[in-house]
């Protein structure tokens, strides 16, 4: 069993989830997540280094065969309320910085949120 999230950690699996989804993580999609957590205010207390670690651990769970829904399971258990549409709207940042929105994305947006209740 895992422990649970953080909420910095929350929303950079919602950022991995959004770009590995579609299995073409891009250039553009990394940029768009490194200038998010630089300079976005609920990033302004984080640990740099614990975002690479959770970055990776969502990388990790993505290969499961069922990893978007653990994923979406593990985020929605540890966002406040007040962070899901914050949570949303990052997911959405990064499935746009490509400027091409595929059908995977869009199934993962969709399943997010649901989740969240948004």
């Amino acid at each position: 069993m895992t422990k649970p999230l953080n909420h910095h950690e929350a929303l950079i699996y919602v950022m991995v989830a959004s770009s590995a989804v579609d299995r073409a993580m891009t250039g553009d999609e990394f940029a768009r997540i490194g200038e998010m957590v630089s300079n976005l205010p609920v990033f302004a207390d984080c640990d740099e280094e614990g975002l690479v670690k959770a970055a990776e651990a969502c990388g990790k769970i993505l290969r499961a065969d069922d990893g978007l829904q653990q994923v979406v399971q593990l985020v929605r258990e540890a966002l406040p309320e007040k962070l899901r549409e914050t949570a949303y709207c990052v997911a959405l940042e990064v499935a746009a910085a490509d400027r091409l929105v595929r059908p995977g994305e869009i199934f993962f947006l969709d399943m997010l949120g649901d989740a969240l209740g948004l």
